[in-house]
């Protein structure tokens, strides 16, 4: 499912741009109303003029913004899926490998893309579900033992458990049910945030200077949830 790209640095830019511009139009109008007759004519036909060219610089700039985004599905590593995630055609377990990859002690699965670089922003439809984590872990975190959802173990989420939203294990206060989370990296500026998809309200913001590859990470608990398969990566 395709969803609508939504860069934090550009969508700012641009709104203060317009704003500036709507400015400036009232400006001109409220001067139009206040001249002489044979001074509201060119200033009207200023006016068209300023607005024409607006709308084509807007366009031009949303065509290039275009050009420097690149969209590509999130595919989930079967090899990093947990044993209890694998399901054969009649409801049964699968009998699967031991591999390196392989999380053996929690319900974790991986994406297969990771990152070192750029900024990269997918969604994740967590709906009414009880139990879950999103985020990002380093290449090295431990897939065999220990996994916590903390910085200190090489994770960075955003986790619902037992009717409460936490980071990192420290509690979050948020206003409502989130249906939808929208997990934005910025590799190069070390930020992880984490966003209410439906408002695009910040739920909170985690920044480390990051050394290794990063990879997309769901957990789903004892539950599922749906995956917006959307990778979009600013170069």
């Amino acid at each position: 499912m395709l969803t609508e790209f939504q860069n934090k640095h550009f969508r700012n830019k641009t709104l203060n741009w317009f704003i500036m511009s709507v400015l400036f139009l009232i400006v001109v109008l409220n001067f139009s109303r206040k001249t002489d007759n044979k001074y509201s004519d060119s200033v009207s036909s200023l006016f068209s003029l300023v607005l024409f060219t607006l709308c084509l610089v807007a366009e031009m700039f949303w065509e290039k913004m275009k050009d420097k985004v690149k969209f590509s599905p999130v595919i989930l590593d079967p090899n990093t899926a947990y044993y209890g995630l694998f399901l054969s055609d009649d409801l049964t377990k699968q009998q699967l490998p031991d591999n390196p990859e392989r999380n053996t002690r929690h319900c974790n699965v991986f994406g297969s893309q990771g990152f070192k670089s750029g900024k990269h922003i997918w969604e994740v439809e967590v709906g009414d579900y009880p139990h879950w984590t999103v985020g990002l872990v380093k290449e090295s975190v431990d897939r065999k033992g220990e996994f916590k959802d903390a910085v200190s173990y090489g994770i960075w989420c955003l986790s619902y458990f037992e009717g409460k939203y936490s980071n990192g294990g420290k509690i979050l206060r948020v206003k409502k049910n989130l249906q939808r989370i929208r997990v934005q990296l910025d590799y190069d500026m070390g930020d992880v945030s984490f966003y209410d998809s439906e408002d695009m309200t910040l739920i909170c913001t985690k920044r480390h200077m990051f050394t290794e590859k990063l990879f997309p990470y769901f957990n789903v608990g004892k539950t599922c949830f749906t995956i917006i398969t959307t990778l979009q990566t600013v170069i």
